[in-house]
Order: C-alpha cells, then structure tokens, then sequence
C-alpha cells in the first residue's frame, strides 16, 4: 500500500484549477479523512487510506526538509504554504500547493491536522523543482535520516538567506498569478 513501494512513472495526473484536494490527520499524520478528489488522483480506495500516514503518497523527489518544516511549523499552531509534488498508487505524480493548518478543540489545544490542496501552474513546478533539487542533492550526500534532514534544512535555509525572504514569502515569490490568486 506504501507509494514508497511504488516506482515513479514520470507520468503527472492532473486536476482542475477550480478542484481542492481536502484531507485531515490525526497528530500523528495518520489519514482520518480525504475527499473524493484525493481518492481519485492518488489512485487509493478511501478504505485503505483511512489510518494510513499520510506520507503513504510522498514522492521520493520531494525534500525530507521541507516537510520536517511543515512539521514544526504545524505542531507550533501555525499555518504553512508549500510545494509538494505526491505520487499516487500507479507511479504517476501531482505537483500541489499545499495549505496545511492544525485543528483545535475548544480549549485551544491542537488535535489534528487540516489540508488544502490547489494545482501549481507549470512555471511555478519548473522553479521549484530546480531548488528541491538542489537540496535533495544534500540531504543525499548523507546516509543518516536526521543528518540528511538537517542537512537539508541548511540548505534550504541559505536559499532563503541568499534571497533575503522568509519562508511564507518565498513560496509567494515562486508562484504564478494561478497561485497568488487563490
């Protein structure tokens, strides 16, 4: 069930600009709903990804460091735009732009997580694609899952800085007019 298993295809599986993949995790990343177009694009019954993690559709092109980012952006209570390019059961692919916020209960407390999911014009893919690139070329130079991501987190962090962006205005910086629109 694990697209890790599965092996790219280089085929893209598009949708509509007008179409929102919607999916929600429980704190552990664990799949606790998706939409009829997330089934649909990942190519997975909705039985079987039900309590799988959601990186059961992670892309091995996709950078390790930017979803350690997500990751603590999100556990901090914060939003996070981003990139990702998934891969769904068949091998084909699907470049997003991710809006990932956490869930609270009415106490204020985090409960789980919430995403949002748009289509990425193909200017903004071939920009993106290019800086994942180059720090996927590091966290590879590195055996050791945590030093990869770390890695990768220096890398990214001196892309900003050579930028002289935060984060959040970097993904806006990259977007087409499809994207900023949205």
């Amino acid at each position: 069930m694990r697209a890790t298993n599965v092996t790219p295809t280089g085929v893209e599986r598009p949708f509509l600009d007008d179409e929102i993949i919607v999916s929600k995790t429980d704190l552990k990343g664990r799949l606790t709903y998706v939409n009829r177009l997330f089934v649909t694009i990942s190519g997975y019954p909705e039985d079987e990804l039900i309590g799988q993690p959601h990186n059961v559709i992670r892309h091995p092109d996709m950078p390790r460091a930017v979803f350690a980012l997500l990751w603590e952006r999100i556990q901090a209570g914060e939003e996070l735009f981003g990139y990702i390019v998934n891969m769904a059961a068949d091998g084909g692919h699907y470049w997003v732009l991710a809006h990932v916020t956490p869930t609270f209960d009415g106490q204020g407390r985090v409960v789980g997580y919430h995403s949002n999911r748009r289509t990425v014009s193909k200017e903004t893919v071939a920009r993106i694609t290019a800086i994942y690139r180059d720090i996927l070329r590091e966290e590879r130079r590195h055996d050791h899952t945590p030093t990869a991501i770390e890695a990768g987190r220096r890398r990214l962090d001196e892309i900003l800085a050579e930028t002289g962006m935060s984060y959040d205005e970097f993904v806006w910086s990259l977007a087409g007019t499809e994207e900023a629109a949205a």
